[in-house]
């Protein structure tokens, strides 16, 4: 047994520098500085970092590794990164539409998640959010929602990457009746999930509307005792600015700064209406925007000046938000598609927002406007090992001449076969292999029986009503 053990490691002495993984594909997109395709391309893994991306007979020179994983006629990507979500309302899916933002939230949304949102409710809707991001090749997400212990719980069961943030309203929530218990809490679930490999803990104040001054400026400090995040919703709608501009003779970016909630790691989700000087306090405050473009059509919020916001030099990153008639799903894919395609008409410009440029605001720079840069958004050395393989076999992926432009608007969320977290794999050739996925879609089921007994639709829902 001794000589058999030896036989089988003298090789990774004698040949090259130990890995894991040895992970080939027909091409890589690192996503470094240099935006460069490396054709026959190739990544090593070693625990939970990537040791080296490069051509293959550069990786398997150096390298000799104790797995390997050919993806043959497909794209290596680092994984992608959805900014903004609410992952537990994927119950809710299409429970509303067509409706304005406060109509939506003050009439469904709210109303529903009284009625429905406990801790069984949060952890198997966080679930079947997972199994949908792995499927779309998602490794990490931003997300505000309550109960988020049990997000967190879900997403380390799913093998995930979460930047997760307890929201705090000024009314009751589904779990906590005032905002002071929201932050008591939002304390207690910082301490439990710091220096967590896949829990970033982070505070959400949902939006200046939903908050007093008091909370806010509360919820920086708490985010500042900790060193953590704050997420928060800002300039999502004209009619939010409008308000905002009535009642503190400021836009809410400006208010936010007159109250100091901008001093510290902060993620601004949407920021459809930043004025070009509220685009210079983000730069100034170095805080990231998360763009999302689907549910800003859905919901008529408006189109982001997102490239002015790239002029400004802030790091805006995608985000799906919440499929519950502001978008349906959590297809990053389809989000990079959109944003690109709602530049180039904003601004009368094909090349307002190139292919490469949406890439990378679902990766490098996502992870730029998360906080994370340093540790995910590319493939590089000591970087975290999150990764994708995308096919190139199906009709849509033919031919293919330039591998930006084909991920951004041919290629498919279905595309995405194998997905790495951390150096371990949660999805091989398209299957889950954290989350059981038949458990996870039957008690998804049930759960939204519930809500349908629960609810009353604006229109008859017979798809539900019959699972």
């Amino acid at each position: 047994m001794r000589f058999s053990i030896s036989l089988i490691l003298l090789p990774l002495a004698l040949f090259g520098e130990p890995a894991d993984w040895l992970i080939t594909a027909r091409y890589l997109v690192p996503m470094d500085a240099s935006r460069r395709v490396i054709e026959d391309g190739a990544v090593a893994v070693g625990g939970s970092r990537i040791l080296a991306a490069g051509s293959r007979a550069e990786i398997e020179k150096r390298f000799s590794s104790r797995h390997r994983l050919d993806a043959g006629d497909a794209i290596i990507a680092p994984g992608l990164i959805n900014a903004h979500t609410h992952a537990a309302m994927s119950l809710f899916r299409g429970i509303a539409g067509d409706v304005p933002l406060r109509e939506w939230l003050e009439n469904y949304i709210f109303p529903a998640e009284a009625k429905n949102v406990t801790p069984e409710f949060v952890r198997w809707g966080t679930k079947l959010a997972a199994l949908e991001m792995m499927h779309g090749g998602t490794t990490t997400f931003a997300d505000m929602y309550y109960f988020e212990s049990d997000v967190a719980e879900a997403t380390r069961e799913a093998g995930l990457r979460g930047v997760l943030g307890e929201t705090i309203l000024k009314f009751p929530a589904p779990d906590f009746k005032t905002p002071q218990a929201a932050l008591e809490y939002t304390a207690r679930f910082i301490e439990r999930f710091r220096g967590d490999p896949l829990i970033v803990p982070a505070v959400a104040p949902h939006a200046i509307y939903t908050n007093t001054s008091a909370t806010l400026r509360a919820a920086r400090a708490l985010a500042a005792r900790y060193g953590a995040p704050l997420l928060i919703h800002v300039s999502e709608t004209e009619r939010e600015n409008k308000d905002s501009l009535a009642g503190h003779g400021l836009t809410p970016t400006a208010y936010l700064h007159s109250l100091g909630v901008l001093a510290g790691r902060t993620l601004l989700a949407h920021g459809v209406w930043l004025t070009d000087a509220d685009m210079e306090l983000v730069r100034q405050a170095n805080a990231g925007v998360a763009h999302c473009p689907s549910s800003n059509l859905m919901l008529a919020s408006g189109i982001a000046p997102v490239t002015a916001m790239l002029r400004h030099g802030i790091s805006v990153g995608l985000g799906t938000d919440g499929p519950a008639g502001s978008n349906n799903d959590f297809n990053m894919m389809e989000e990079m598609d959109l944003a690109a395609k709602l530049q180039k008409v904003t601004v009368g410009d094909p090349a307002a927002l190139k292919a490469v440029d949406a890439i990378a605001m679902a990766t490098v720079l996502g992870a730029r406007a998360i906080g994370m840069e340093n540790e995910i958004g590319s493939l590089e050395s000591g970087k975290k090992a999150d990764l994708i393989t995308i096919r190139l076999t199906r009709p849509h992926a033919v031919p293919l001449y330039d591998v930006y432009r084909q991920l951004v608007y041919a290629l498919k969320a279905s595309d995405v076969r194998d997905v790495m977290v951390n150096g371990r794999f949660v999805l091989r050739q398209g299957r889950s292999l954290t989350l059981p996925e038949a458990e996870v879609l039957s008690n998804a089921r049930r759960l939204a029986r519930k809500v349908v007994r629960q609810q009353k639709f604006a229109s008859p829902a017979p798809g539900l009503a019959a699972q």
